[in-house]
Parts: structure tokens; C-alpha cells; sequence
């Protein structure tokens, strides 16, 4: 009897369950790729490219992390060819498997339920926790842009309680001693980076038409800024600046792409969209490459320009590049680079917080979330009350929160769901050979392998602080399905649940 309940843990999903969920198909390939450039391109190359390229010390002055310096492109590029082995991955699965849910669907449907539970609550970090860490970025770029018009908000409404505790910056820290003081403990709140994550809600309760036009529009304005910092930049090029190339040789370039693997976070949030795409067998392979290619791209000039305009040392902080165009003497060209970062930056959280929702959808549909979060609003045909609660739990957050330990937590859990997935996609080919494949990988037995222990790779340049954040949100993440999950899911009680009576 254990052993059965054992064997039962592991039991797949048929990849043909939920033709039908009460989401209406409006995005096309380009919307796809537009809302993969709104994920990618946001707080990994506006804001975790500095302490990539400075690398990070401690409150106590210890060195956390190594910079990369110059050698960052080699970071972006080390990345690019990890994400493209993953890509593909995802593209054959999500163009078998057109379901909300993403990696979570993926693995469900090869690995069995409990590995699906525990990649989907790894994504919860990509998707909800990352989000806490671009609103405070955001908030980074809006102060400065703020600046700019001569507007200086009081220091402590734009730091966390844990922003100012955790910083090796001596001016960040002096902020605890100028916050006022309430039942003992400094009022430490990022009040902006709050105020976005509310906007984002709003605009994502409008519905999913409405989002990806929205999404689009800001897209177009990051890629004018991003442009506008390569050519301003290019001109106020140092080549000493390059020098040394790699400071802190591998172990520099190993580390900044650990915790830039941040800018590439995103590209598997198109496959969340998957029940809202038309003809997602052929959109989605084209939406998920198509726009992690363009980024890497991107990423490597702007790496590029931006570590030979001034001594990499000089990027660290929330906001890198308009820091080196500041000191740099281009004010103008900073403060422009400052506002496109708030736009691109919002652009993220509206993908994220989007992507988070339908894997929670997803979820809750197979019975391991409660049944509220299948609640589809009968008009706009969204699931409202998981992006209003999402939208809470996040803004709350990243009212204290600090950022870098963030993107290691964020970064190790997408990278775990990564691993998975090229893991799932050998099994499917193993287990179901003959099944339709609208996009096959070449070379499969070759490149899903390489994927998989190129994550792993990446995994081992995060710090160790980062195994024991991990290892209490897994543990916290199996508590909750024993203790609900394994008693509500579908597949084992047979109880289908259907949306349409909750909508």
C-alpha cells in the first residue's frame, strides 16, 4: 500500500487534459515575442548588470560575489548559449503541450505530479518573488529619474527595512539613522516600488487584449532608450576601461553570469500564454526563440558600451547604466535612460505578474491550489482573483525587501525548473515516441543533455547563502501540498473542476 501511494506521487497527467479552461485565444506570434522582449529585457540588464560587472560585499565588507568587469559580455554570451539549449526544450514541449502553466504543465505531463508541484512552486520564485525584486529596481530608476526634476523623496520612503540592514553601501545603511521610528523599529518602506506593483494590477484586471497592448507600447520605448544609451554611449568610450579585460578571471565571469542569468529570466513566461495563443503549436517555438535571440543581442552590446564608458567598478548600484552616463557628464542622456528603465522595468512586472497567475490557474485547475484561484471573470476572462491577490502579496513585499538576495533565490529556482524541463523533454521522447511533434529538437539526445547540466553549472556560481533560502521555500512548498495538494489533486481523486461554475 505505501508503495503504491509512492508510485502514485509520481503519476503523469495525459498531455490532452484541458482542452478548455474559459481563456479566449487573442495573441499572435509577434504579440508573443513583443510580451518575451517586455520579460527579458527589464532589471537584469537595467539593474543586475552592475553588482554582475562590480561584483558585491557584504555589510561586514566580506566579498559575496566576484565582478566580472569587461568579461560581463562573456557572461551574456556563457548565458545565451545556456537559455538557447532550454529554449529549445521549451519550444518542442509547448508546442505538444499548449497549456497554461509552463514548466509546471511540462513536467506534469512527463515527470508525474510531485516534481511538478515542486518545479511549480520553484516558478513561484521566478514569477511573484522575481516581481518583488524589479519593483524595487524599478523604484531604484524612478527615484532617479525623479532627481532629475529636482524631486528628492526622504530616503526612507524609497529604501526596505531590508534594503538599508543588508547594504555594504555606508551611504544606503546611514538611512536606518535618519528613518523615523515606530514601536522601536525605523520606518524603512520603498513606498514606490509598491505603488507600481498596484498600477500593474490594475492594468492586468483589464484583460489580456488590453495587456498585450500595453505590453507592446512599452516594449517599443525600451528599445529606444536601450538604443539611445548604445549610441550615446559608444561616443564617451574609454578603451582603458577594458583593462583588465576579466579581473577576477572564470570565477568573475562564472558569478556575474549566475546572478545576471536575472536578465534572461522571461523568455519562458511566453509559454504561460499558452490557451490564450492562436495556433500555439506554431507561435509558440517562434515567440520563445524568436525573442531570446533578439535579447541576447541586445544584451551584448549594451554589455559592451556599458562597461567602456566608465571603470566597471563604477556600475554597482540599483541603477548602472544611467550611473554611467551620469558620471560619464551626459545628465541628460542619464535621465532619459532612468525613465525608459521605469517604463521597461513596468513591463516586466506586468509580464511576471501575468505569467504568475496562470501558472497559479493551472495549478489550482489540477486540484493543488484552492479552487479560487480557477475563478475566471465572466467578461474579461482572466483569472481575477489570483492577480489581485498576487498584486497584494507582492506589493506588500516589496515594501522591506532588498534585491540581490532576491535575484539569487529567483535565479536558482528558474534554473531548477529549466533543468527539469530539459530533463522531461528526453522522457516524452522515451515514453511516447510516435506522439505529433509540431517542432522537434535537432539533435536531442546532444543538446537536452547540455541544457540540463549547463543549469547546473550556473546553479554552482551562486553564493551558499542562496542553498538555505532555497532549501526553506522547498520545504515550505511541501508542506503545503501534503498537506492540501495531495488531498485535492484531480488526477488522484478523479474530481475534475470546472471554471465556467466558478466564472
Amino acid at each position: 500500500e505505501l508503495l503504491r501511494e509512492l508510485m502514485s506521487l509520481f503519476k503523469t497527467k495525459p498531455i490532452e487534459a484541458d482542452a478548455d479552461r474559459g481563456l479566449i485565444r487573442t495573441l499572435g506570434a509577434g504579440d508573443l515575442i513583443l510580451l518575451g522582449i517586455g520579460a527579458i529585457i527589464g532589471a537584469g540588464i537595467f539593474a543586475s548588470l552592475g553588482t554582475a560587472a562590480a561584483g558585491e560585499v557584504g555589510p561586514n565588507g566580506e566579498v559575496i560575489r566576484a565582478g566580472a568587469g569587461p568579461a560581463l559580455v562573456l557572461s551574456f554570451v556563457l548565458l545565451g548559449v545556456v537559455c538557447g539549449l532550454c529554449a529549445l526544450c521549451y519550444a518542442e514541449l509547448a508546442a505538444m503541450i499548449p497549456q497554461a502553466g509552463s514548466a509546471y504543465a511540462y513536467t506534469y505531463a512527463t515527470l508525474g505530479e510531485l516534481l511538478a508541484w515542486i518545479i511549480g512552486w520553484a516558478l513561484v520564485l521566478e514569477y511573484a518573488v522575481g516581481n518583488v525584486a524589479v519593483a524595487v529596481a524599478w523604484s531604484g530608476y524612478f527615484t532617479a529619474m525623479l532627481s532629475g526634476w529636482g524631486i528628492d523623496l526622504p530616503g526612507w520612503l524609497t529604501h526596505g527595512y531590508y534594503q538599508v540592514t543588508m547594504s555594504g553601501n555606508p551611504e544606503i545603511a546611514a538611512l536606518i539613522d535618519t528613518a523615523p521610528v515606530l514601536a522601536g523599529i525605523p520606518v524603512l518602506l520603498n513606498l514606490p516600488a509598491f505603488l507600481i506593483t498596484a498600477f500593474v494590477t490594475i492594468v492586468l484586471l483589464m484583460g489580456v487584449r488590453e495587456s498585450a497592448r500595453a505590453n507592446a507600447i512599452m516594449v517599443a520605448i525600451k528599445l529606444l532608450v536601450l538604443a539611445l544609451f548604445v549610441i550615446v554611449g559608444a561616443m564617451h568610450i574609454d578603451p582603458d576601461n577594458y583593462k583588465p579585460f576579466a579581473p577576477n578571471g572564470w570565477r568573475g565571469i562564472h558569478q556575474g553570469a549566475a546572478i545576471v542569468f536575472f536578465a534572461y529570466i522571461g523568455f519562458d513566461a511566453i509559454s504561460t500564454a499558452a490557451e490564450e495563443t492562436r495556433n500555439p503549436r506554431r507561435n509558440l517555438p517562434l515567440g520563445i526563440l524568436g525573442g531570446l535571440g533578439v535579447c541576447t543581442l541586445i544584451y551584448v552590446i549594451v554589455g559592451v558600451v556599458a562597461t567602456g564608458i566608465v571603470p566597471y567598478e563604477d556600475l554597482a548600484g540599483a541603477d548602472p547604466l544611467a550611473r554611467a552616463l551620469s558620471l560619464a557628464g551626459l545628465p541628460t542622456a542619464s535621465w532619459i535612460v532612468a525613465a525608459g528603465a521605469v517604463v521597461s522595468m513596468t513591463a516586466v512586472l506586468l509580464v511576471f505578474q501575468y505569467g504568475q497567475t496562470r501558472i497559479f490557474f493551472g495549478m489550482a485547475k489540477d486540484g493543488l491550489l484552492p479552487r479560487w484561484a480557477t475563478k475566471v471573470h465572466p467578461k474579461r476572462h482572466i483569472p481575477h482573483v489570483s492577480t489581485i491577490l498576487i498584486g497584494v502579496l507582492v506589493g506588500l513585499a516589496s515594501l522591506v525587501a532588498e534585491e540581490n538576495s532576491i535575484y539569487d533565490l529567483v535565479n536558482i529556482g528558474t534554473l531548477a525548473a529549466f533543468f527539469l524541463v530539459c530533463i522531461g523533454v528526453l522522457v516524452l521522447r522515451v515514453r511516447d515516441p510516435h506522439r505529433e511533434r509540431p517542432f522537434r529538437i535537432p539533435f536531442i539526445w546532444l543538446l537536452a543533455p547540455a541544457g540540463a547540466l549547463a543549469c547546473l553549472f550556473v546553479i554552482r556560481g551562486l553564493p551558499s547563502r542562496t542553498w538555505g533560502y532555497f532549501g526553506a521555500w522547498m520545504a515550505i512548498g511541501l508542506l503545503i501540498y501534503f498537506s492540501y495538494g495531495y488531498r485535492h489533486s484531480v488526477l488522484r481523486t478523479g474530481r475534475q473542476r470546472d471554471v465556467q461554475d466558478w466564472s
